[in-house]
């Protein structure tokens, strides 16, 4: 859901601002609705020329290590390709020539966010990485079937795709998603 024009800021913090809004019931009585809004993330998968699949073995001071897509937040004024492609280059060091939006959703109903997936093809290193310093990334080529396995355990940061992949292993796809990603 997005943010009601009618919502009203009531607080403003670094990440998250939160809003609030008179909204009418079912039977005519008036409730106070809240909601938090934040900037949008943008993930990617990056397909080397080997075929392989980049992603990023991930510290930040309040998360548990773990792996995790590439990507990050997107900037004030900055459209969600481009910001895709400042992250891909910070974090990497890499640009790439063609680049396909996967998916885009909004992962919970109370905040107003949204993630934009995207596959990244014609891989290739431009300059060295420029993490942040709240972020230590060791990057890894894996194969198809190492990508499944990581996205799939419990300690992949990217909960959004683990729960895409299981329902495609569940109700058919992922052979086709396969095809997409790797760009065959």
């Amino acid at each position: 859901m997005k943010l009601p024009d009618k919502a009203e800021k009531k607080f403003d913090g670094i990440i998250f601002n939160v809003y609030q809004w008179e909204q009418e019931m079912f039977d005519g009585s008036v409730a106070t609705f809240e909601m938090i809004k934040r900037p949008n993330t943008l993930q990617i998968i990056p397909i080397l020329s080997n075929g392989k699949i980049l992603i990023g073995y991930e510290e930040q001071p309040t998360k548990k290590p773990g792996y995790t897509l590439l990507g990050g937040r997107q900037e004030v004024g900055e459209d969600q390709e481009g910001g895709a492609k400042r992250e891909f280059l910070e974090e990497t060091g890499m640009t790439a020539d063609i680049w396909e939006l996967d998916k885009s959703f909004m992962p919970y109903s109370k905040m107003d966010w949204t993630i934009y997936r995207y596959i990244a093809r014609g891989c290739k290193i431009i300059q060295d990485p420029d993490h942040e310093p709240g972020e230590k990334i060791e990057l890894k080529e894996v194969d198809w079937d190492e990508f499944i396995d990581i996205a799939t355990s419990p300690g992949f940061w990217c909960k959004g795709l683990s729960l895409d992949i299981f329902g495609m292993m569940k109700g058919g796809g992922l052979e086709e998603w396969k095809r997409k990603v790797l760009g065959e």
